[in-house]
Formats: structure tokens, sequence, C-alpha cells
């Protein structure tokens, strides 16, 4: 019997009944109505490059903090920067604050209800647009994230690669999308794709569209979706400067306004680089202060995106106070966790006090 090359769209009711039955219980959904814009938005952006279970305990803290839209708008920015902090992706953080604020002030803490509009607004994309617009306002949007993408895909066995899909993926789920309840619809799908649709292991005989997979039906699901060859990630190197005072200050700066991990807390280090950073004889040129500096023999390797950074470490502990270069700041050891600190150099710190004793 001949497979087809493309399924007849499925029926919403298949995947809404999975979902009222299967759906995770997340605290933003609200299954069968219309979720609070302010906490479908705050999710959405956090979700952003994270896992859902790294995503829950900021979320928790975040509403805790400023409850809806108008308090977030009215907060500090260090504030925002420190209780976000270790969820990385910190333009997140800063476009969240300036979108805040634009609600606040032109929307009188509302946000408005169509795609044209939240995607007017700072740091709210295609994809966050159409989430908000259908699972807080009910309306019929094509909703496409990454795993949306990977269920279509399987679907209708759409063999051209990403990012150059795209247009066939919305095709395709444009015809999907009920005109009742398209944010459960979206959020079934991405259910879907998070538990049932995995990249490597589906459970097709779980999945309540499996009658309609042409993947499937090839035997081929784990081939979709089809991607282009990954680009390699460019090393760097930087050599990170631990110092301790008599007071148990520790010696921090911000990062600039712009760029990667732009506006967060760091230690003096120098600038990231494809050569290995002050060797053994030039630690003391580099560093932000004279001092018996000692360099450790572990790394700290950090992750991200396009980069795979190796970070040195030099510690030293001053015998007498000095004042904070141009630029810097001493702060108490008791105090590091009111700064907006990211991973990369809370793991810094770490191991240089460890080193320290």
């Amino acid at each position: 019997m001949p497979i087809r090359s493309r399924p007849a769209a499925p029926p919403a009711s298949d995947l809404l009944a999975w979902y009222d039955r299967a759906g995770r219980d997340l605290p933003w959904r609200v299954k069968g109505g219309h979720a609070d814009p302010y906490r479908v938005w705050l999710s959405e952006i956090m979700l952003q490059q994270t896992t859902v279970e790294a995503v829950k305990p900021y979320f928790a803290k975040f509403l805790a903090l400023w409850p809806d839209v108008k308090a977030l708008a009215a907060a500090d920015d260090q504030a925002v920067m420190t209780a976000w902090a270790g969820l990385g992706y910190y333009a997140r953080a800063r476009n969240l604050l300036a979108c805040a604020r634009v609600v606040a002030a032109d929307f009188d803490g509302r946000f408005p209800e169509t795609e044209e509009a939240l995607r007017a607004l700072p740091g709210i994309g295609a994809y966050t647009a159409a989430a908000i617009a259908a699972i807080a306002f009910g309306a019929r949007a094509v909703v496409i994230d990454g795993n949306i993408e990977r269920v279509v895909t399987r679907l209708a066995a759409i063999e051209t690669p990403l990012p150059r899909a795209k247009p066939e993926i919305r095709a395709v789920l444009d015809a999907m999308v009920p005109p009742d309840r398209p944010g459960d619809f979206a959020q079934g799908l991405m259910d879907l794709g998070a538990t049932i649709c995995t990249p490597k292991s589906p459970s097709c005989l779980l999945c309540p569209l499996a009658e309609r997979c042409v993947a499937r039906a090839r035997g081929q699901a784990t081939a979709f979706p089809v991607k282009p060859a990954k680009k390699g990630k460019k090393p760097l190197q930087s050599l990170a400067f631990v110092l301790i005072d008599p007071q148990r200050r520790l010696l921090l700066r911000t990062r600039p306004a712009t760029g990667l991990l732009a506006g967060m807390a760091e230690v003096p280090n120098t600038v990231w680089a494809a050569e290995r950073a002050g060797t053994e004889n030039t630690v003391m040129e580099v560093a932000p202060v004279p001092a018996e500096w000692r360099r450790l023999n572990q790394p700290v390797i950090h992750i991200f995106t396009h980069i795979d950074l190796r970070m040195d470490i030099a510690v030293a502990r001053l015998s007498r106070e000095v004042p904070a270069p141009a630029g810097m700041r001493w702060v108490p050891l008791d105090a590091l966790d009111a700064e907006p600190l990211p991973t990369l150099f809370r793991k810094v710190i770490e191991a240089g006090l460890r080193a320290l004793g």
C-alpha cells in the first residue's frame, strides 16, 4: 500500500483528548481556559533555551517577588538580574524588564491581545507572540517551538532541512489548528514533543497521532526533523582572578551593558581569546592588583551556544586593604547572593575560594 507524502490533517480532538488526560500540570497553565497573560509571558521568556524543570523554581521566585507586570516594571534592575542569575541567556532578563515597563506604561499593565501588537513589545518574537495570543487570549495562532517542529516534521515527513523547512511546517500546522482551544492545542503539541515524540526514542505506540504519522509509517521517525550539519563551536580561553582582602571581601566588577552576559557581575578576567591568557610569567602583567598570585591547575570549562570557554583561575589573598581599581568593587563574601553572578562566575568563585581555604 503506497504511503502518502503528506497526511490528512489530524483532528484536533485526538490531541486535545490526550492533552486533557496526559498533559503536564505546570504552574503557568490553565487547561480548558485562558491563562494569566503575565504568567504565560513570564514562563515563555524563561523557557527559551531552558528546560521546564530548570524554570519552575525561577518562575515561583519571580511570582513571589513580582506578582504582576506592574510590580516587575517597578523592580530594580540589579534585583531582577540577581533573581535571574543561573538561568542563562541574560539578554532575556533585560528584555523582560524592558517589556514589563512598556506594558505598564503604555498599556496600563494589560498585555495586548493580538500577535501583531505583542510582537512590537521588547523581547517578544513570532513564537512568543503566537503562544501568548493562543494560550492567554484564545486566538487561533500558529505556535511553533522546537517540540512542535519535531512533531510536525514527523507527521508530514518533511525532508527539507531546518531552518528552510519552517514555511512547510507552518503550512501543515495551520491546517491542524482548531478555532476552539487553540492554546490547549499548542500546549498539547508541546507536551507531545516533550514526552512522547522525543528526539531519540519516540514512544510511537502511545502517540495519539500515530496512525496519521508518515515518518512512523516509513519506520523513519528519528530521521526527522532533518537538520543541517552542525558548525563547530569556537574555543576560547581566559584567565580569571579570585582575590580576597583581609575583610573577606571579593573583588568584582560589572560586565559591559552589551554582549554576552551583559550587565552581570564577574570577577576580573582577561579578554576571551583563542590563545591561552596570562602564562605563568605574565600573570602579574594582566592581574587587577599586585599580589602573590597562584595559578590553579584545574580550569573551569563552560559551554555557551557558540563558544567553548576554558577559564583558568589565579587566586590570591591580600595581607592589607587596598582600594578597588577603577570600575571594580569589593563585595563581602556573605553578600554575594545579592550579586547578579552568572553560573560561570559562581563556579569560578567556588573553585577559587576552595583553593584559598
